[in-house]
């Protein structure tokens, strides 16, 4: 089969690889579409050591069933998935915390991702969806999840309803745009969005109705907004994130840019601001939001880019240049 191989820093070709084995409790898919990532990008750049040259990368995906040692997965289904392959039994999982599992490993970094003609999976990670879902849209699920899940658990910690809140998100990435998309869907107003990039600007100012700014020319207003959302993980950004956040707000961090920095203890202790960290989704976020990619509750998804899986390689490198409008890119096997 075809596979898009990680294979140095700022490379990735597409080779001959051998097709996956089928073994019990797992099914073969044959991949339907597959986006690309921000830590696809991370692991691209040369800096997430976990993901090392040799590996299919790509755990954002739509399939179909093809071979199948599992129950309830006959051949041909359509299926998306969670790419957190968990132990199912530690207290994490039971308690439907699966995404903070300790023994988890990852589809496209501890084993063979998406980019790729065919992937094998643990059935235990299979998500229906429609059958007559768009195979495009069903791969924005897992990135869907990721603002989800974030936006969900921000709400149990603001001290009035989302739509009252004025909010900021730092990064108009994938994240950042469907951060921004399931606001706009649970009533929220006045939203203002950070990018450097004018042409992602210009697509969240279309598609999302967002107010937009360069915080390369201009400082978001001090103690001006409830709510924050991180979606980026810079050390510059946490700054602004919690220079932005009036007291009493939120911060939902998300993005990993950076490791780890200084931020504003001193403000965050006297002005009474709750910094929360988020991680992924639960598959209960997962099917979740499979419903409402369905229902059109993130928008029509017209400024999501297509490839080929032969043009991964110059979608990697347009996205690295910046020279795409949309965060969002998915290839087609």
């Amino acid at each position: 089969m075809k596979a898009l191989v990680y294979t140095n820093p700022l490379e990735v070709q597409l080779l001959d690889r051998p097709e996956p084995d089928l073994v019990a409790g797992e099914v073969v898919l044959r991949i339907d579409a597959v986006g690309i990532c921000g830590s696809d990008m991370h692991a691209y750049h040369g800096h997430d050591p976990r993901r090392k040259p040799g590996l299919v990368l790509g755990h954002e995906f739509c399939g179909t069933v093809v071979k199948s040692a599992a129950p309830g997965f006959a051949q041909g289904l359509r299926v998306t998935g969670n790419p957190l392959i968990t132990c199912g039994v530690c207290d994490y999982c039971v308690q439907g915390r699966n995404n903070l599992c300790s023994r988890r490993t990852m589809v496209g970094m501890t084993r063979p991702g998406a980019f790729a003609e065919y992937m094998s999976i643990p059935a235990a990670s299979l998500i229906n969806m429609p059958q007559d879902m768009s195979p495009v849209h069903a791969a924005l699920t897992e990135p869907a999840a990721t603002a989800l899940h974030a936006v969900n658990m921000s709400m149990k910690a603001m001290a009035r309803p989302l739509p009252e809140n004025r909010t900021l998100i730092l990064g108009g990435g994938a994240i950042g745009m469907l951060a921004a998309l399931l606001l706009k869907n649970y009533g929220a107003r006045g939203t203002v969005l950070a990018e450097v990039n004018p042409l992602r600007r210009h697509s969240a100012e279309q598609h999302a109705g967002v107010e937009t700014y360069d915080p390369r020319e201009t400082q978001p207003e001090e103690n001006g907004f409830d709510y924050v959302i991180d979606a980026v993980g810079s050390k510059v950004t946490r700054v602004a994130a919690l220079n932005a956040v009036k007291p009493g707000g939120v911060v939902m961090h998300i993005g990993l840019q950076d490791w780890a920095s200084e931020i504003d203890m001193r403000k965050l202790t006297l002005a009474e601001i709750t910094l929360m960290g988020t991680y992924t989704y639960t598959t209960a976020d997962l099917r979740a939001t499979v419903k409402l990619l369905h229902e059109g509750a993130f928008g029509d998804l017209s400024w999501v880019q297509s490839f080929s899986l032969a043009e991964g390689a110059q979608a990697f490198a347009d996205l690295d240049s910046g020279r795409l409008a949309s965060s969002k890119v998915v290839l087609l096997p």
